[in-house]
């Protein structure tokens, strides 16, 4: 991740960041790059490969699980480049083809994990995002409660 003196970054964070970047699009993405004061030297570690990957599933939602099917992966890593010897490791990984959008997770969960810019990247680029996709999520959640048909059934006595 990190070189060894510096500190860790809290797991439970990195994972709701890197779940709000994975599910971001592509132009919201690009936007929040093109938005950034100062953008970071990186250099590619691995570039965007694309694979495929096994979806497994479990009967009732908690039951024995199941090979559901394979579905499009790409991922990348990149390293951010810093005058000072310190380096931070990004890495990302999005359903689809689209190397450039793993590409941008990647630098994104580098930067959040540099100290320095944490904040800021966490204000101007994850929380803009978390919103749009909370905002999302209730419209669709609205729309399915609406057509919500409660069932009962009624016995008959005997």
């Amino acid at each position: 991740m990190n070189s060894s003196s510096q500190p860790q970054v809290e797991i439970g964070a990195r994972q709701r960041w890197l779940a709000v970047l994975a599910k971001a699009p592509l132009d919201q993405l690009e936007a929040a790059w093109e938005a950034l004061g100062d953008k970071p030297a990186y250099r590619a570690l691995r570039p965007g490969e694309t694979g495929l990957v096994m979806v497994r599933g479990r009967v009732g939602g908690s039951g024995q699980p199941f090979n559901l099917g394979e579905m499009t992966m790409t991922r990348a890593a990149v390293q951010l480049l810093d005058a000072g010897g310190v380096t931070w490791t990004g890495f990302g990984h999005v359903a689809g083809r689209s190397a450039r959008r793993a590409e941008l997770v990647a630098l994104f969960d580098a930067l959040m994990q540099d100290p320095a810019r944490h904040d800021s990247v966490e204000r101007a680029v994850i929380a803009p995002l978390a919103a749009r996709q909370e905002a999302a999520k209730a419209t669709q959640t609205a729309k399915v409660t609406a057509s919500k048909v409660d069932f009962f059934t009624m016995v008959r006595g005997e």
